[in-house]
């Protein structure tokens, strides 16, 4: 099997004729294999090339390319129940250049991006990276904080600002690997590839040994944008960020949200930060001043309730006309009585404030005779009820 890879040319090779060694399906899905071909397959973070395969009589659309790992053979995955090639046809193969595209800018902003955070601290190893969608990861290693990786943002900027950091992929024997700044080490042995940038005056800014696809010059990947980072498992931090154009983009949309938003608000885009946090504060307030309205409303609908005495308990039942009202009426009742309440929606709920009584209980066993469920503190019960026409009157029963 023979794959194109053309030092200092990446992704230039992007159509071939070859002739078709076998046929085949995997998880019922046709699959080709050919004596030769310039399809990726997925690998090493990468995701695999797409395009299509024309033949005599024919041709079929192919949605993804894999290695089998124990041959070694290149799988062309076509469309669900396309036709496929008879074994020994000569075909032409090309390779959707827009798609290969965006994985070369993917992958060469993932090899700068982790070769930023090794310069701002070398304990930011690589442990592993994902590149298969516009939304790539980096999991490294030695906690890198906020401010580390706006820095690391901040220099690959600078970096990708010049237009001398090219693109060489050399293939040395590993007894020459010393002789190169690795940023990591290896597995691979025997002839090993190597992706190199290189400004112009020969001094490297990143070195890894690596099989896939790259732009030709540094510059192709800007913006690398950084999304967001989260702890994963084993102490790992996970970066998610964008490349190129897919970056780009997604940027340019970013800002147009921002853009509109800051027309709603009649504010420049950037004092929308100012304006949203002023907001939130207000919002909090009112919050906060909506809740001391509900108490004190709760407060007076309990004292405005008669009170009646059962045995020598002193009840209280009060019908709100709001469930949000529910809480606060409950935490209004008065010292020494016990207080029943019933919401909208079949709320309902159970105060007391005698040791006489113990709230969860009652409302347990009124709740199994109305149908239901909740449950609560000895002072505070909360629930809901499939019969609230019922629920004054079992509580009562109970109480008696």
């Amino acid at each position: 099997m023979a794959l194109y890879h053309r030092p200092g040319q990446e992704g230039q090779a992007l159509t071939f004729t070859a002739e078709v060694r076998a046929v085949g399906e995997s998880g019922g899905v046709p699959e080709v294999a050919l004596d030769r071909t310039a399809f990726y397959p997925e690998g090493g973070g990468q995701g695999g090339d797409a395009g299509r395969l024309v033949w005599p009589g024919g041709e079929a659309a192919v949605e993804d390319t894999r290695k089998d790992k124990a041959s070694g053979e290149v799988w062309h995955r076509l469309a669900p129940g396309a036709a496929q090639p008879p074994v020994g046809a000569a075909v032409r193969g090309e390779v959707d250049q827009a798609r290969r595209a965006r994985h070369m800018q993917r992958h060469s902003g993932e090899h700068l991006l982790a070769q930023a955070f090794a310069r701002v601290n070398p304990a930011f190893e690589v442990a592993a990276v994902s590149m298969t969608g516009p939304e790539c990861h980096l999991d490294l290693r030695g906690d890198p904080t906020e401010t580390d990786v706006r820095a690391a943002e901040a220099l690959l900027r600078e970096t990708l600002g010049r237009d001398d950091l090219t693109l060489e992929t050399p293939v040395v024997d590993e007894t020459d690997l010393g002789r190169y700044p690795l940023r990591r080490e290896t597995k691979v042995r025997g002839q090993v590839r190597l992706v190199i940038f290189r400004d112009a005056s020969g001094d490297f800014f990143d070195v890894s040994a690596c099989g896939g696809t790259h732009v030709p010059r540094a510059s192709q990947v800007a913006p690398v944008a950084v999304l967001r980072t989260e702890r994963v498992k084993s102490g790992l931090t996970r970066v998610t960020f964008m490349a190129g154009e897919e970056a780009a983009e997604y940027l340019g949309g970013v800002y147009q949200g921002a853009r509109a938003l800051a027309q709603t608000l009649s504010v420049p885009v950037e004092g929308v930060g100012e304006r949203v946090g002023a907001l939130q504060a207000e919002l909090l307030a009112a919050r906060a001043e909506a809740q001391g309205l509900r108490g004190a409303l709760a407060g007076a609908l309990v004292a405005a309730q008669p009170a009646e005495v059962l045995g020598t308990l002193t009840l209280r039942t009060l019908t709100l006309p709001d469930a949000a009202l529910l809480a606060p009426a409950l935490a209004a009742v008065p010292a020494g009585e016990v207080l029943l309440v019933l919401a909208p929606g079949g709320r309902c709920g159970v105060a007391s404030a005698t040791a006489a009584v113990r709230a969860g209980e009652v409302l347990r066993a009124a709740l199994a005779v109305t149908g239901g469920k909740g449950g609560g503190r000895p002072e505070l019960a909360q629930g809901s009820t499939e019969a609230p026409g019922a629920f004054f009157g079992a509580a009562r029963t109970l109480l008696a």
